[in-house]
């Protein structure tokens, strides 16, 4: 049969509008995110005095909303993961409820602190201005490439230890292996190993207690009424503590006892909200473990809206702290490295973080919600709650750790657990290897194909190997590779200015 060749051209016209539009999809993103950064030098060149220096700044605001872009699409996922992971949110609502709390974290409690990374990292901070601004350009761009590329190959890394890396790096290049604090390396170093493990640990621990506290009770419904509010009242203060003492530190800084009376309050007012709402919801809900589940979703929503407000409040630092010292080393005052965060510098890192997030941030909330194990409502809200606990007790112990790093921890301990108590529970009723987590379609085959489908099903661990391996591995080369790039950035900016 011959074909017409009009229905020939139609179809190819037809692949080629196909074709078209998918391109186009994918060039929304990239479009959005370069008229963000016109933007950002635009507001840049109003927001500050016309001088000869103010390329510069233009330059340094153009890198450090790059960086604020790929904060959004990498960090933010810790965040808003579990809950999407969960099916407590979709993503939509997720993307914006992250973003609107990320800008006002950013904007309303963003820290005072510029460049407070270098201040820590650097010992000669009496460098040449013309080599801070260097130093801190290629540690921007250099740290903002690293998290780009692992947004890419979809592992969430710490932002922070690619601007510590990236600090690093170009402050060796700018001055030598003298100019780095490397006490302070070792600090954060150990840091880096000690939160995903303690905060995998305390997510875990969470996650036994709900177990042991309600869902494996037969009146499992009787039970909840009675603990979901006891660890709301947890999560109320834990993150009321936190922020007061760290979030809102640019306008407050309480005293340790008033501290400690905040924090007993909000747990009151939380245990008692939760209480009047576990009551309610109950009478519509079947004593079944998954109805039971549903109570925690609310409390995660607040808790993932929470955690991207502290994450706005503390890490927009990342984008913005070296933008704000380049400012002022340009300004010409005494030190470049412990003077206030000009509003329009904030702003940048704050609407940066937003946009990133919207624009690319899905990915990442997908491989940390879905791709490491399966969580519902209890395992999430366990997941958050473990992340807020270990960054307020390492802040109380001055120990230096990535909300990144504890975020994905407490994943990963939840995901283990769940494993663990799986095979102890095959051991328990004697059933061997090959024949646990058997697909029930797999006994209609034969034999042989039972055999063989039950050992496939049993390498299907409750964790995702591939996933574990390709984040740590993302975890490892961090530092060494911002602080290479960043190297490598400062030589040829310096080749240039020379």
């Amino acid at each position: 049969m011959n074909r017409n060749p009009l229905d020939s051209e139609l179809q190819q016209i037809s692949g080629m509008e196909t074709s078209t539009q998918a391109l186009a999809k994918r060039l929304v993103a990239p479009s959005l995110a370069l008229l963000f950064l016109l933007l950002a030098a635009v507001w840049t060149n109003m927001s500050t005095a016309s001088t000869s220096t103010s390329f510069v700044i233009i330059i340094g605001a153009i890198v450090a909303g790059y960086m604020a872009l790929n904060i959004g699409a990498n960090d933010v996922a810790n965040n808003m993961g579990p809950a999407v992971g969960a099916r407590a949110l979709t993503m939509p609502v997720a993307l914006l409820i992250a973003a609107v709390c990320e800008a006002a974290g950013a904007l309303l409690a963003g820290g005072d602190v510029v460049a407070t990374v270098a201040s820590d990292l650097l010992v000669d901070l009496n460098i040449a201005p013309g080599s801070i601004i260097l130093v801190m350009i290629s540690a921007l761009l250099a740290s903002a490439i690293w998290v780009h590329f692992s947004t890419f190959i979809g592992a969430p890394v710490s932002t922070t230890h690619s601007i510590i890396g990236g600090v690093t790096g170009a402050g060796i290049a700018a001055a030598g292996l003298s100019a780095v604090s490397w006490p302070n390396i070792f600090i954060i170093a150990f840091g880096w190993v000690l939160s995903p493990v303690a905060g995998g640990a305390i997510a875990a621990l969470l996650l036994l207690c709900t177990q042991i506290a309600i869902t494996r009770r037969i009146d499992k419904l009787g039970a909840a009424q009675m603990w979901v509010p006891v660890f709301v009242a947890i999560m109320s203060g834990t993150f009321v503590t936190y922020l007061a003492s760290k979030g809102f530190q640019r306008v407050w800084s309480p005293a340790p006892a008033l501290l400690v009376v905040i924090g007993v309050g909000a747990a009151l007012l939380g245990w008692a909200l939760a209480f009047i709402h576990v009551r309610q919801r109950a009478l519509d809900l079947e004593n079944r473990k998954k109805h039971v589940a549903t109570l925690f979703r609310l409390p995660l929503i607040f808790a993932a809206a929470l955690l991207s407000f502290s994450h706005g409040a503390n890490d927009v630092a990342n984008a913005v702290g070296p933008l704000a010292a380049i400012v002022s080393a340009l300004q010409g005052q005494q030190t470049a490295i412990g003077a206030a965060t000009p509003f329009w510098v904030l702003a940048i890192g704050a609407f940066g973080i937003s946009a990133g997030l919207a624009l690319f941030g899905p990915r990442l909330i997908r491989t940390v919600g879905e791709q490491i194990t399966k969580l519902n409502e209890i395992r999430a809200f366990c997941a958050a709650l473990a992340t807020a606990i270990t960054v307020l007790v390492a802040s109380a112990l001055g120990i230096p750790v990535s909300t990144t790093h504890i975020a994905i921890g407490a994943v990963f301990g939840i995901g283990f657990l769940r494993e663990y108590r799986s095979r102890r529970e095959m051991e328990r009723k004697s059933v061997p290897t090959y024949a646990r987590f058997v697909d029930p379609k797999a006994l209609n085959t034969t034999p042989e194909m039972a055999f063989a489908n039950a050992r496939e099903i049993d390498r299907r661990q409750l964790i995702r190997r591939k996933s574990v391996y390709r984040i740590v591995g993302a975890w490892t080369v961090t530092l060494p590779c911002s602080a290479g790039f960043a190297a490598a950035v400062f030589f040829v900016l310096s080749r240039f200015e020379g």
